[in-house]
């Protein structure tokens, strides 16, 4: 026998070994290869939109633990012993193979949960004794692999639920509209039976055979003491679903760009708040009608928490079924032309560098630069207006004058860096017009920036003095909860400077409180209980989009409004058309308080009153008030000088004309000829220079009565091409101080023309360098030397 027992030794190990190996492999990994929905839940894990598997099943992705009455009910009903046997139960066996003799069909398997969950991998496998023998063996080796609460999940999220209906969680939603985490004992019974014969008990088929089920089911919990007596009548009269509910579609642009985002198939859980996010979704529904009146179909919006950087409402676009209008278009990432919204950041980052003070006066007057002609959207001029006030105003003019004196290249860089991420061309080749909307950007971009300079601004209180910056407040903003930067910044990551110091973002913001609000709520102010918004409008060129965008220490709220392929519509404007969308926005946010003005980077300081300069010796009026600690590098007022007059103080008098004894010293304010042209018309206050007396004017032949306006100094232009393809004449634009002189124009030594009143002269120069020399009736001259080029390249 021993002899024997050693003849079989080996094969024996071997057989044992080899069959050990296929035990160990027998169980596929993964267990289920089944494509999942794309799900998206809010902060707080509630659905907000789904998007169906590849092959149109409702299958949500594997849920990590089930709820505790679902667990009852379904162990209760399948698999009493689930906690105790190793994936078999022999006694259910044994008593399932006695059940189906006495009835002589098969009425139970005596299946466990482990070996249904394999019989649902295998997929269509059949029922007989093979088969079962084969589930038997792998779910034993299920239950070495898994823990017995993962086996659970494992079955709850791929058990059928009837027609394309997969997995407990999506039941949950299909059928009753809620987290498989709030069901009740009457839905937990429900969902336990349901599996064992889905396409039987299809809700809405058998209402009554799925019900008596469901109810024995019931009975035997109340048996169990799982409930009292009340509780088991009110589950029992719960109704039955009639058929699988739509999935909420609240987000359903943020759920695509998940997906897009290499997260289909997942569950994404996001940062959003549900209940936000439908009422936002309400208010771009609501305002859409109206904007529809207009030819006007779409309409996007986002709302960032500022201090966490978690966007707390995604809508893509108006919130509607048809495509017809390029709904299912998603705006918030859609590159669009930014209108007038990149102004705050050029004005904070002149007070950043000490180039300007909050209210330094600057040029509104038409102007040319190098073929770049841009115009103030109402048509009108001030002549000059402070910066504070171009800013809530949204003046092009001085935009574009403050654009040229920082330089769009460094500008360009500074968006850049600020998150601006569609700037994918050269600086030069947007050039001056970077500040009028000559760009594209995203509203997802163009929020998380104003975020970031709310949040620089925030935490310049919250770190320690010395090193308060970090550019990664910039680089801030998230959907995903799963990525939210809510980890504070570690401390070798502080700077002592930013993209944006703290008192440039604070007097930004500042300005930005000078807009009025539209329609009904312009007179905003006189209420105390309304809360401080920085907001500004943006309308891009052909109305084609409308901005707004505000900014409180808690929120930045971004709004787009107009045709998702770039139709433009008459009216269309950020003021009419997205400001009203975002003061609604606002309404549904907890109210909080103003920002905290950063005083260590500010001083009191003397600034002249008329050009918001610092003061000079020659002011008229100072104030004294905070700016930027950088601001005391600013030049004095350029535009206040001391005026000699004679005793009449009618004319201006010089040494060589009067005695010094006779002459009235007085400080005027003087603008350049073409600014003090439109200024005057917007301040009546306005007095220009008292003129020369006659005796004086000669000697006072070199005082500046004229200004150049258009060629700029040393400019090198092209001639305009006519609509027949030919060259066409210059216009060349002189500003005199007396509007009703008459000037005399030359063009090198040669006489071109005269004009009176309005000085523009039309005229054809050959290519080439030449010098323009105009002179007025009195004698006083100006010379502007230019080079004509007659095609590219010259």
């Amino acid at each position: 026998m021993k002899r024997r027992l050693r003849k079989y030794r080996y094969p024996l190990l071997i057989t044992t070994l080899v069959l050990s190996v296929v035990y160990y492999f027998c169980l596929p990994d993964p267990l289920f290869d089944d494509p999942y929905a794309t799900v998206l839940n809010d902060e707080s894990g509630h659905l907000l939109s789904a998007r169906i598997a590849n092959d149109g099943q409702w299958r949500f992705p594997q849920v990590e633990t089930i709820p505790e009455k679902y667990e009852k009910a379904l162990l209760t009903f399948e698999d009493q012993h689930f906690y105790k046997h190793p994936g078999v139960n022999p006694l259910a066996l044994g008593r399932a193979v006695i059940q189906n003799l006495k009835t002589g069909r098969v009425v139970s398997g005596g299946s466990t949960i482990s070996m249904q969950v394999i019989r649902l991998a295998r997929k269509g496998k059949g029922r007989n004794i093979f088969q079962k023998l084969i589930e038997m063996v792998q779910a034993t080796r299920l239950e070495l692999r898994y823990s017995k609460a993962e086996i659970l999940n494992i079955y709850a999220s791929h058990a059928p639920f009837g027609g394309n209906t997969v997995g407990l969680e999506t039941a949950a939603w299909r059928y009753y509209g809620s987290a498989a985490s709030q069901l009740s004992w009457s839905e937990a019974a429900l969902f336990a039976v349901l599996p064992n014969q889905p396409s039987l008990l299809f809700p809405g088929k058998n209402e009554q055979l799925l019900k008596e089920k469901r109810d024995r089911l019931l009975d035997r919990l109340y048996e169990e003491d799982q409930f009292d007596l009340l509780t088991l009548e009110l589950a029992k009269s719960e109704p039955l679903p009639l058929k699988p509910n739509e999935l909420p579609m609240l987000a359903s642009h943020l759920l695509d760009r998940a997906a897009l985002n290499g997260q289909a198939g997942k569950q994404i859980e996001s940062t959003l708040q549900r209940g936000l996010q439908a009422r936002v979704n309400k208010i771009l529904e609501s305002h859409s009608q109206v904007l529809k009146a207009n030819g006007v179909n779409n309409a996007a919006a986002v709302v960032l928490n500022v201090r966490t950087g978690e966007a707390v409402t995604y809508v893509g676009n108006v919130p509607v079924k048809s495509n017809e209008h390029g709904q299912q278009v998603d705006i918030i990432r859609a590159p669009r032309s930014t209108g007038s919204l990149l102004k705050p950041m050029l004005y904070a980052s002149m007070l950043n560098e000490g180039l300007m003070l909050p209210n330094t006066l600057l040029p509104d007057v038409p102007m040319t630069f190098g073929g770049f002609s841009p115009k103030n959207f109402s048509r009108t001029y001030d002549g000059a207006i402070g910066a504070k006030m171009a800013l809530a105003r949204s003046l092009n003019m001085p935009a574009v004058h403050l654009l040229q004196q920082y330089g769009y290249p460094k500008f360009h860089s500074k968006l850049k860096s600020m998150g601006m991420s569609t700037l994918n061309k050269p600086a030069d080749h947007y050039g001056l017009s970077l500040i009028l909307g000559g760009s594209e950007a995203t509203l997802w971009d163009l929020t998380n920036i104003y975020a970031g300079m709310a949040r620089t601004l925030n935490n310049y209180h919250a770190r320690a003095k010395g090193k308060r910056y970090n550019n990664l407040d910039f680089d801030f903003s998230t959907y995903n909860a799963d990525a939210s930067p809510k980890h504070k910044t570690p401390i070798e990551e502080l700077r002592e400077t930013g993209e944006l110091s703290a008192a440039s973002i604070w007097f930004t913001f500042q300005a930005m409180l000078e807009v009025y609000r539209p329609a009904e709520d312009a007179s905003w102010e006189l209420f105390s209980s309304s809360d401080k918004i920085a907001w500004k409008t943006g309308t891009s060129f052909g109305h084609r989009d409308a901005w707004a965008i505000g900014v409180t220490a808690d929120y930045v709220v971004g709004v787009w409004a107009g045709n998702a392929d770039g139709e433009g519509r008459p009216n269309l404007t950020g003021i009419t058309a997205a400001a009203p969308i975002m003061f609604d926005i606002f309404d549904l946010l907890p109210s909080g308080k103003w920002f905290v003005p950063p005083m260590d980077e500010m001083v009191y300081a003397a600034v002249d009153r008329q050009s918001g300069y610092l003061a000079s010796p020659y002011s008229i009026a100072v104030d004294t008030v905070l700016i930027p600690k950088t601001g005391l590098t600013t030049q004095i007022s350029p535009f206040h000088q001391a005026v000699h007059l004679d005793e009449s103080r009618a004319y201006r008098v010089n040494g060589d004309c009067e005695p010094v004894r006779n002459m009235e010293h007085q400080n005027w304010f003087v603008l350049p000829p073409r600014q003090a042209n439109y200024y005057k018309t917007k301040n009546p206050t306005y007095q220009e220079l008292p003129p020369w007396r006659t005796d004086c004017y000669g000697l006072a032949s070199a005082e500046n009565m004229m200004e150049v306006v258009y060629p700029r100094p040393e400019s090198e232009v092209y001639l305009p091409i006519n609509i027949d393809g030919e060259e066409g004449e210059m216009i060349f634009e002189v500003a005199h101080r007396n509007p009703k002189s008459q000037l005399h124009w030359h063009l090198d030594d040669a006489y071109i023309g005269s004009t009176l009143n309005e000085h523009e002269l039309s005229f054809r120069p050959t290519p080439g360098q030449h010098l323009l020399t105009i002179m007025d009736d009195r004698g006083n001259s100006v010379k502007r030397s230019f080079k004509v080029l007659s095609k590219v390249g010259d």
